[in-house]
């Protein structure tokens, strides 16, 4: 059985900094060095009571003395900026807007962007509470990106661009 991290054992662990999104060990033979490390996707976790945390959560955790309810979002895009003005909290969906870069899979380079090869020519498209929404047909991928922005600064208030 493994119990839920509490504020006060989090506070025994670690100490934050808020303005500067660093933590610091209190731990014996690690005492006053910094805590965690940068994982493979670009997120600082750090081990407590041999279980692996997010550091952006942890960060929520001490400051507001309860869990996130959704997801932690790095306002700035930096993953491993864990300062409290750069982090809210909101859900899924809001935070898929905040997306800067096409996915690594897409077929125009391009976010909100798609190549129809068969009529040779991109789509822009954009998601809005869980359904696509076509924008448009373009001859260019800069064209359709453009199209994607614009409706992006209007469906999208959550991103930032």
């Amino acid at each position: 059985m493994t119990t839920e991290l509490t504020q006060a054992r989090l506070f025994d662990a670690l100490t934050y900094d808020p303005a500067t999104g660093e933590f610091v060990s209190k731990s014996r033979g690690r005492k006053g060095l910094p805590a965690g490390c940068i994982n493979g996707l670009g997120y600082q976790v750090i081990r407590i009571d041999k279980r692996l945390y997010a550091a952006h959560r942890l960060a929520w955790l001490y400051v507001h003395g309860k869990w996130p309810a959704g997801v932690i979002d790095h306002i700035n895009g930096q993953r491993a900026d864990n300062r409290m003005e750069n982090l809210r909290d909101i859900g899924k969906p809001q935070n898929h807007q905040n997306l800067k870069g096409a996915q690594t899979n897409g077929t125009s380079g391009y976010l909100g962007v798609t190549y129809n090869a068969k009529r040779k020519h991109f789509i822009a498209q954009i998601v809005v509470g869980g359904r696509f929404n076509y924008i448009g047909s373009f001859p260019t991928p800069e064209l359709a990106h453009e199209a994607y922005l614009n409706a992006k600064r209007v469906l999208h208030p959550c991103g930032t661009l």
